[in-house]
């Protein structure tokens, strides 16, 4: 009987009972709930979910309240995301409950940068619109968000308030100030609970390298601007069709986020399969040509889920500086691989003269590690990396490195952490 993945969620009553209504149609999870009136009781909380795999908040606000605990202790966590799909269905609500135009409004969340995105798609000039952004204070003050609505209200810069805090739409509802509270779509909950369940997975895999993946479409505010929703929906559903195939080859879990986005969440068969593919990444390949469009990939190496996700969005930002698709790789010593795909050229014929004369190697020794670099596209390695190729103890491995760094064939560029506890084993390029 499998075990299944214990998720704390952190809410009030009314969105935390959502996920749990949806977890009662997954078989491999089992939800606990911890309800609070005021997210600033989701510290004692945390404290109380010490049987938890993974701990999921509905809501940002008690995330910040919780997150000096999360980090000290490295708990593993996840948000609901507060994103553009919630500012979009927030901004249907209002046009069509509440009959407003999308204008003299003020609105609180945890980053602009969403609101920036739905009014640049919609064509809505900002100019009325007032953002406060509350997720890089230092702490939360509710009522110093209240007071910035309550004062562009006194002020006649607004008409209305879309607040993400509940806490902030009681204050200013008190003060007879029009307003609302954001209500968080469905679907942004059952990413996160997708998301939380595929972080646990990993982490009791003991031992194990996670690798994370951030897909998406280049360009995709060019496209859809040239091209119909019809369209853009079939792009989508394709690409969602070769990441589910992909994920299914290396043992990956795979999610679906807005914008042409997806993430996906790997361990070793995934590494594996990455470490195998540096000259030739094929799945950018298959991609583009289904496609028909750019598409940039971002890996993320780390010992920890978050370590992953940040090394995964470097990687992806890196893409964005190029015009063409890309995959780079970031590993959990920051070090940048790529571009995937693009061969990194060498010299086999003065490489083997080197490892015949210089580090003293047989020719089917030097023929292997020929194979080796080019395989790994000339990137950096270990003495574990060509254990692990040449299917050899590591002991015999290190011996033919030191022949190698004697012969002046490689030379030391650095050292590399260990996925698990051990000394960190040290990384080598070829000298030429």
């Amino acid at each position: 009987m499998t075990l299944k993945i214990k998720i704390a969620v952190f809410g009030h009553k009314d969105i935390s009972h959502k996920l749990y209504s949806y977890a009662t149609t997954q078989e491999d999870i089992e939800i606990f709930l911890f309800e609070y009136s005021n997210p600033d009781e989701t510290v004692a909380l945390v404290e109380k979910a010490i049987m938890c795999d993974i701990y999921l908040f509905t809501d940002a606000l008690a995330y910040l309240y919780a997150k000096e605990l999360i980090d000290k202790k490295r708990l593993p966590a996840v948000q609901v995301d507060f994103n553009a799909y919630m500012i979009l269905s927030s901004f249907y609500r209002l046009t069509n409950d509440y009959k407003r135009e999308v204008k003299r409004l003020s609105i609180d969340i945890p980053e602009n940068k969403h609101v920036d995105e739905v009014l640049h798609d919609l064509n809505i000039n900002d100019q009325d619109i007032y953002t406060y952004s509350y997720g890089n204070d230092p702490y939360v003050d509710t009522g110093r968000i209240a007071s910035y609505h309550e004062k562009l209200w006194q002020e006649g810069k607004i008409d209305f308030v879309l607040t993400s805090i509940r806490e902030v739409d009681q204050i200013i509802r008190k003060k007879g100030i029009p307003g609302n509270c954001m209500i968080i779509p469905e679907l942004n909950l059952v990413r996160a609970m997708e998301k939380a369940k595929s972080i646990a997975t990993i982490n009791n895999s003991q031992g194990s390298q996670i690798v994370t993946s951030y897909v998406r479409i280049k360009s995709i505010k060019t496209n859809r601007s040239e091209k119909n929703d019809l369209y853009m929906r079939e792009l989508h559903s394709k690409l969602q069709r070769i990441l589910m195939n992909y994920s299914s080859k290396v043992s990956a879990s795979v999610i679906s986020l807005s914008n042409g986005q997806f993430v996906l969440f790997g361990t070793h068969r995934m590494l594996d399969h990455i470490t195998s593919s540096y000259r030739d990444f094929a799945l950018l390949n298959e991609i583009e040509n289904a496609l028909n469009t750019p598409v940039d990939i971002g890996f993320g190496l780390g010992l920890s889920p978050k370590q992953a996700d940040d090394n995964a969005k470097l990687a992806l930002k890196t893409c964005e500086e190029k015009e063409d698709g890309t995959c780079y790789i970031i590993n959990e010593r920051r070090d940048m691989i790529g571009p995937l795909g693009v061969k990194k050229e060498f010299n086999p014929s003065a490489l083997y003269r080197s490892l015949i004369h210089k580090a003293k190697l047989n020719n089917e020794l030097s023929y292997n590690f020929i194979d080796f670099i080019e395989v790994r596209n000339n990137e950096p390695f270990s003495s574990n990396d060509i254990a692990t190729y040449y299917g050899v103890t590591k002991r015999s491995a290190e011996r033919t490195i030191k022949k190698l760094v004697a012969g002046n064939v490689i030379k030391v560029i650095g050292e590399e952490k260990p996925y698990i506890k051990g000394r960190p084993r040290k990384l080598f390029k070829l000298n030429q």
